[in-house]
């Protein structure tokens, strides 16, 4: 498997930040930064040729913490 690019990474983290900060917190900007940030991580070209089941796996919680 190919190493995850640098840009989707970084995506990734802000989306689970935001995703933090929308529950602590409700507010729309949130909530339009965490779509943003969905459609940027679901659809980068690194998915391309991959399954949903790959991409799922972005947003599941981490072993042994919380997501």
């Amino acid at each position: 498997m190919r190493p995850i690019p640098d840009d989707l990474a970084q995506a990734q983290e802000e989306w689970h930040a935001a995703y933090r900060q929308l529950a602590a917190c409700p507010r729309t900007a949130l909530r339009r930064r965490l779509i943003r940030l969905s459609s940027e991580v679901l659809f980068h070209p690194y998915w391309q040729g991959r399954g949903m089941t790959a991409r799922a796996a972005l947003f599941a919680p981490t072993q042994g913490g919380r997501g």
